[in-house]
């Protein structure tokens, strides 16, 4: 048997969650966690699922110029955080300003529901290239499960395999974007998520 650890990136599983129709919740989270483990080869050691909280604070919103509190919940990562096997790493979310919604007219008048929020994650992609570092040194593990397309992570990838360790890559069946060749080329194995 293979110890293995998940290392989930929350925002690319929501993108595939969003895309399949299905709903994104903690209960979805920890089943599809476990279905990527093959539990006949393989005793999972630790799910590591990356995301942020939502935004906590006040913003002036682009046209009314009113303030506009955004109060962030973390309820369901602490909710997450306290089932089995899982270790939640956090990063923040950081304000970068106001994105249309859609492509606005010049001519027609702009109100405060044309636009978005633009927000940006911090310190997520560290703490994954971190954790994967820290499994690499410590040999706790014989193979580590990304669930990611950020090709960020090919010289974390590299470094995991110099050091013996097994990448494994789980896809999503379409209309989901499958990996990267950049990304393929660094791990030994993929495997397709099938929705049960």
């Amino acid at each position: 048997m293979k110890k293995v650890c998940v290392m989930i990136d929350a925002g690319h599983l929501r993108v595939a969650a969003k895309n399949l129709n299905i709903s994104y919740d903690n209960d979805f989270i920890e089943e599809f966690a476990h279905s990527c483990v093959l539990s006949d080869q393989e005793d999972l050691q630790r799910i590591f699922y990356y995301d942020c909280p939502m935004y906590n604070g006040d913003l002036t919103l682009p046209v009314s110029r009113k303030v506009r509190n955004y109060p962030g919940n973390d309820g369901q990562l602490r909710n997450l955080a306290a089932r089995d096997y899982f270790a939640v790493r956090l990063g923040v979310l950081k304000f970068r300003g106001w994105r249309p919604k859609a492509e606005l007219a010049d001519h027609l008048p702009r109100d405060d529901d044309d636009f978005r929020p633009d927000f940006e994650q911090k310190g997520v992609d560290m703490r994954i290239g971190l954790d994967i570092a820290a499994l690499a040194a410590n040999r706790s593990v014989d193979r580590i499960i990304m669930v990611t397309a950020d090709t960020d992570f090919v010289p974390a990838l590299k470094h995991v395999r110099r050091m013996g360790l097994q990448v494994v890559a789980v896809t999503f069946p379409p209309p989901v974007s499958d990996l990267s060749l950049e990304l393929r080329a660094h791990v030994d194995l993929s495997r397709q998520w099938r929705i049960e």
